[in-house]
């Protein structure tokens, strides 16, 4: 009986070790997996796969519309914008955006005037920036404002709000410094 008894041990016991090698052969499959999964996804899938699993920016950001009035006359240029309250909206602003339309913009207004410096990161479009003075002059207005970079541009006097339009924007309707932006934050009204 002692016989059997030692026997029986050793055969759980390399049951036991049979089970534990097939285990550890099942981890590492599945750790190597893992590995390749993550190692083949940039391959997969486009930088920015995840921003279509996300909410829009613009999910909970105020529309309203805003027109721009040429100084020297002319036809006036009417756009559907976006208001950046928040300063969670402002951060978010047109990040990780694709598109703009022609005739689409976001408001980021500020409670006085002062000296404003905006960029350009995880922004995938190029964008017109429009620094706007609190009579609503277009003080400067920095052009085709390179995608992904981080350069500082800087209002370069004191100003109330900045546009952000579709790059290319302002050239191609004339929009020029000194022109008028006609909506109710320049004329003291609510933002």
């Amino acid at each position: 009986m002692a016989w059997r008894r030692g026997c029986r041990r050793v055969t759980d016991a390399d049951r036991m070790a049979t089970a534990l090698q097939s285990l550890m052969k099942r981890a590492a499959i599945c750790v190597a997996l893992f590995v390749v999964a993550l190692t083949g996804i940039p391959s997969v899938f486009p930088a920015n796969w995840f921003v279509q699993f996300a909410t829009p920016a613009h999910a909970k950001m105020r529309q309203a519309k805003l027109s721009i009035v040429p100084a020297m006359g002319g036809a006036v240029h009417h756009f559907d914008i976006e208001i950046a309250s928040s300063e969670k909206e402002k951060e978010l602003g047109l990040m990780f955006r694709t598109s703009l339309g022609e005739t689409e913009g976001m408001l980021f207004p500020y409670p006085y005037e002062r000296a404003i410096s905006m960029w350009m990161r995880n922004t995938y479009i190029p964008l017109d920036m429009v620094f706007i003075r609190a009579n609503g002059t277009i003080a400067r207005i920095e052009e085709r404002a390179e995608p992904l970079s981080d350069r500082v541009i800087s209002s370069g006097t004191a100003v109330v709000a900045v546009l952000e339009l579709a790059g290319g924007t302002s050239a191609r309707l004339g929009i020029k410094p000194g022109d008028k932006v006609d909506y109710p934050l320049f004329q003291g009204g609510a933002r």
